[in-house]
């Protein structure tokens, strides 16, 4: 590693803040506008006449909750459809329909926000199913993570009336106003930083050695800002952000990077705003970054001062990172995106450190919740920040309560409910993978390496990330129908907890802080929030853990 990588890398995450910290506060107010104004506009009345729906009305947790699992399975339906009947419409540069298993898998996939893909994009997908299917939902996936956060946040502050909201005006006021503009936005950057956007099919060119290299084209750019943006990462390209369509200069990955985190890091500022006590607020995004920075000072320094005859040769573990962008940014990269729900990589997972592969694995363990994606890291940190209440009344002899809403045996158990479902999704999956002769073969490494490929796998998946440690052929019916099986678990089952919890919360009449409330706007309760986070994932995953990265990086 040369000291122009590290300076740079260095200039870049310095820069990376100063542009967080610009956007935080006007963009999170804007969210919190946004989705409590009285106001509908025209586009937004016009959409309430087609879908059938008041504008005005309001509607209890099943309300909401029925609403969200039948969008979603409707889009599934249709994103299944748009795959397996792909060879019959326009530009689909020759591509054929998906095989069932693979259709189901991408389908659950773009639906779920996770964007897992078992394919390579720009030979399996035409430009129509590019656009019209996997860019919608990537709007609209988001979309639904912000609906659910958003509802709890109200569900905290109403005393009472049992509501929450309308899922529909949710969803449209999300997309209107807050995703397509800044989509637009930044595909106008990325079109200026290089990347591409036409509808050109394959061209083939002549390499320097006299061969023929068939390129692909096409819509990148628009797709490329809203992957990023909605923390959804499904590639246009197969090398996803590694890609030079995709991605082809430091500045353009830096973008990319600022992308992922802006809305996820304004919305603790949107859930003050909203509570009315923007101190709740930053309590939260101190949480969020604490464990953000501590991830990524891992994850540089154990590829930057990797163990072996080579990288200590040339300074760094290079193997698998994109020259273009060097160590740090790489590592920067990944970082951003494992612990948003993003999971776009621009470098290769599988070559990382053992200790570096294993702290992006700790990042999606952790909940994705520092910062985690649009809408579910600000409702999975929150319902840490439950547990920690109840927790730490219990430790100290304080009142149970949230934002004046008291924790009682309903609210923890949804809450303990919450926590559990990824973990299930990801353990059982990895334990039936591990159990077949035929399952395991599919993995290209032995050993804790191995154990590690087909933890990320699932922990990808249970986790809605999206991305792959690479080294497991996945591409198999059981991979196919077992990731998708747990996208679904790990996204709809917290979900509808997230939401009974709202409705819960909602019903109650919110009490006034007294002397024995627990405070949770303090540093001390930010450490305790922290601590939680950490502890619970470290007494969940630890030994599976210790029989991957832990193993190979003390063998």
């Amino acid at each position: 590693m040369t000291l122009s990588d590290t300076t740079a890398g260095l200039l870049q995450i310095g820069l990376l803040v100063v542009l967080l910290a610009a956007v935080r506060v006007p963009l999170g107010d804007h969210v919190a506008r946004t989705m409590s104004s009285a106001r509908h506009l025209r586009v937004e009345r016009a959409a309430y006449r087609v879908l059938r729906v008041d504008g005005d009305a309001e509607t209890r947790w099943p309300v909401y909750a029925l609403s969200v699992v039948a969008f979603s399975t409707v889009s599934v339906l249709f994103l299944y459809a748009f795959l397996r009947l792909q060879g019959f419409l326009p530009l689909s540069l020759g591509s054929a329909g998906m095989e069932p298993t693979q259709a189901w898998n991408t389908a659950v996939s773009f639906v779920t926000n996770t964007n897992w893909q078992s394919y390579s994009g720009e030979s399996a997908l035409g430009h129509l199913v590019q656009m019209a299917g996997l860019t919608v939902q990537n709007f609209l996936s988001a979309a639904v993570g912000l609906c659910v956060a958003v509802a709890l946040v109200r569900g905290l502050v109403r005393s009472g009336d049992g509501t929450i909201g309308n899922f529909w005006v949710d969803l449209v006021r999300a997309t209107v106003r807050i995703l397509l503009p800044l989509a637009f936005l930044g595909a106008l950057v990325l079109l200026l930083t290089g990347v591409v956007q036409n509808l050109s099919g394959a061209t083939e060119y002549t390499t320097l050695t006299g061969g023929t290299q068939s390129i692909v084209g096409g819509p990148i750019a628009s797709q490329e800002a809203v992957k990023v943006l909605g923390t959804n990462g499904g590639g246009f390209f197969n090398a996803n952000s590694a890609h030079p369509f995709e991605n082809p200069t430091a500045i353009s990955n830096l973008v990319e990077v600022f992308l992922m985190l802006a809305i996820p890091f304004s919305l603790p500022r949107t859930y003050g705003t909203l509570v009315g006590d923007r101190r709740q607020g930053s309590a939260v995004l101190a949480v969020m970054a604490g464990i953000f920075a501590v991830s990524s000072a891992v994850t540089l320094w154990a590829e930057t001062h990797a163990l072996g005859a080579v990288p200590q040769a040339v300074g760094a573990a290079v193997e698998g990172k994109e020259t273009r962008f060097g160590v740090w940014a790489s590592a920067l990269f990944a970082t951003a995106t494992t612990s948003t729900s993003t999971g776009a990589v621009n470098s290769f997972h599988d070559s990382y450190t053992a200790l570096g592969g294993g702290a992006l694995l700790v990042n999606m363990m952790l909940g994705e919740v520092t910062p985690g994606g649009v809408g579910s890291g600000l409702y999975g940190i929150l319902v840490l920040a439950v547990i920690t209440v109840f927790v730490g009344g219990l430790m100290v002899g304080r009142t149970p309560e949230f934002l004046g809403n008291g924790i009682g045996r309903r609210e923890i158990t949804l809450a303990a409910l919450h926590l559990l479902a990824t973990p299930f999704a990801l353990l059982v999956g990895v334990a039936v993978a591990l159990s077949s002769d035929a399952t395991r073969s599919a993995l290209l490494n032995s050993g804790p390496h191995g154990l590690t490929e087909l933890l990320y796998a699932f922990t990808s998946a249970a986790n809605n990330n999206g991305s792959a440690f690479a080294g497991i052929s996945v591409n198999t019916p059981f991979y196919n129908t077992a990731l998708g099986l747990a996208m679904v678990i790990g996204r709809f089952v917290p979900l509808i907890l997230v939401l009974a919890l709202a409705g819960s919360f909602s019903t109650q009449r919110t009490a006034a802080p007294t002397a024995g409330t627990l405070p949770t706007r303090t540093p001390t309760f930010a450490g305790m929030h922290a601590a939680v986070v950490v502890v619970v994932t470290g007494l969940t995953f630890f030994p599976a853990l210790a029989l991957g990265p832990l193993a190979e990086a003390l063998a």
